[in-house]
């Protein structure tokens, strides 16, 4: 138990340490392509950092050789929209409270219509995912070709609603290459920083089934409830560094389109390869899922989302672990 618990912890750190790498340079190859903040935080950084849940996904649903080795694969599709929806948003929130306490200025500077857009994006895809969830017919997998289409559409309209192009000017230096960096050392800092965060997240994800096994989880449940704290802990780290730089557009952009990824393409391999069918935790995973969205939708709708509000939405996340508990108490 201590050999896992060290892991855990020095997996955590160098998640962390290869984040900073990788924000820094996803940041250079939004720049050298033309991309505006939005738009590299919604499509690049989303899709580096939610690589990790994805292949959980993809892992236990395509090579599980039982029907409980693919709900974890089932669990996990719908677990990291939890934390994405709760705890990620959270951290944004928390630490800008934290500033405002320290007497720095506590707003949050991103485009708060756009963001609900996201959001509405999101629930109405995910109210549909739940749905099929409760419903059973022959030819439910090929609807997972939908939700792979659907992500498509949103990167197109990402794109081409884009603010332009991020300043160079306002960027840290690269890590790898200061001074004036090509798109060819960018990419090498990007791609070495996301193999970093990939072999670290698989390590920590072995030590949070270690430690649902040593508590007595079923493994659906530890990949609902402890995994995709482990496998989102990316878009979390990311989220804490863009906030600390007082770049809160991207990390909020970067948690939306994550949550877009989340809401899509683990869905489609889930789908396709399972029955697809829900049980009470999971239910009550996406219904509290449902009800953070709608509040972040609501709050960025009117354009007057509030610092506490924003980091509020984690007690969405308590209520399903007090759920968990209770239930296994039962």
């Amino acid at each position: 138990m201590l050999l896992t618990l060290f892991l855990f912890i020095a997996s955590a750190v160098a998640i962390y340490l290869a984040c900073e790498f990788f924000v820094n340079g996803v940041e250079w190859v939004g720049c050298r392509l033309k991309l505006g903040a939005t738009a590299v935080g919604t499509i690049l950084a989303a899709f580096g950092t939610a690589l990790p849940e994805s292949a959980v996904t993809f892992v236990a649903v395509v090579f599980g050789n039982t029907p409980e080795q693919k709900e974890i694969g089932v669990g996990a599709a719908l677990g990291g929209p939890l934390v994405l929806a709760t705890l990620a948003y959270a951290v944004v929130g928390f630490i800008l409270w934290r500033k405002a306490r320290s007497g720095l200025p506590c707003t949050i500077n991103a485009d708060q219509r756009r963001l609900a857009r996201d959001q509405a994006w999101f629930l109405g895809i995910f109210v549909v995912k739940i749905a099929l969830g409760l419903l059973v017919f022959a030819w439910k997998p090929w609807l997972g070709v939908l939700f792979l289409l659907v992500y498509a559409v949103y990167v197109k309209r990402e794109l081409s609603a884009d603010e332009g192009a991020m300043i160079m000017e306002e960027l840290e230096p690269l890590k790898l290459r200061p001074g004036n960096p090509s798109m060819g050392w960018a990419l090498v800092q990007t791609l070495l920083a996301l193999a970093a965060i990939a072999a670290a997240s698989h390590v920590f994800v072995r030590q949070i089934e270690a430690i649902g096994g040593w508590m007595g989880m079923a493994p659906h449940m530890a990949a609902l409830l402890l995994a995709p704290v482990a496998t989102e802990l990316p878009e979390i780290m990311n989220a804490l560094i863009w906030v600390r730089q007082g770049k809160e557009r991207l990390a909020l952009a970067n948690i939306s389109g994550a949550m877009m990824i989340q809401a899509t393409i683990p869905s489609a391999m889930a789908i396709f390869m399972t029955p697809w069918l829900l049980d009470t935790p999971l239910l009550v995973a996406g219904g509290l899922t449902m009800l953070s969205v709608g509040m972040l939708w609501l709050g960025f709708r009117r354009g007057a989302m509030r610092v506490p509000t924003l980091a509020g939405v984690s007690g969405f996340y308590v209520l399903f672990a007090v759920f968990v508990v209770l239930r296994f108490a039962a």
